[in-house]
């Protein structure tokens, strides 16, 4: 996982958009852009001075619908609750897995092939962040 970097909506981003949502059954007239865009800084981002952008670098959350190259939005304001995801710091590693508060707390991952962390007795590990919105893309360049 790369190093965090924060997040800085000095300025809004606007994507424009429809009035109405898109549906996933069957298809509807295409709608015009009415509004002026959403602002994805306000969407996205509840404690824009807290918040950080992490790049997911391997395979162990893959069953929570997070992927190699995956974008998650972090906020370091809030206190991680039971399954929230989170971004941890172990060994001076970053990693995003699954909280559970225990006791005994662990780090769990959403993929089989990984082992839990356990939380209990160690000096080196510091839940960093809470997992707000995964960046998931469904186009890769």
């Amino acid at each position: 996982m790369d190093i965090p970097w924060p997040l800085r909506p000095d300025s809004p981003l606007l994507i424009p958009s429809t009035v109405e949502a898109v549906t996933a059954g069957f298809p509807s007239p295409a709608q015009d852009y009415d509004e002026p865009g959403i602002d994805l800084s306000r969407q996205l981002i509840d404690h824009p001075a807290a918040t950080f952008l992490v790049r997911v670098a391997g395979e162990s959350m893959t069953g929570r619908g997070i992927d190699d190259g995956d974008e998650l939005i972090a906020d370091r304001s809030l206190d991680p609750r039971e399954d929230d995801v989170v971004v941890a710091l172990i060994d001076g590693e970053f990693t995003v897995k699954s909280f559970e508060p225990g006791p005994p707390a662990y780090l769990i991952p959403a993929n089989p092939d990984f082992p839990a962390i356990p939380l209990e007795g160690r000096e080196d590990a510091e839940i960093w962040g809470v997992v707000t919105t995964c960046l998931h893309h469904l186009w890769r360049r």
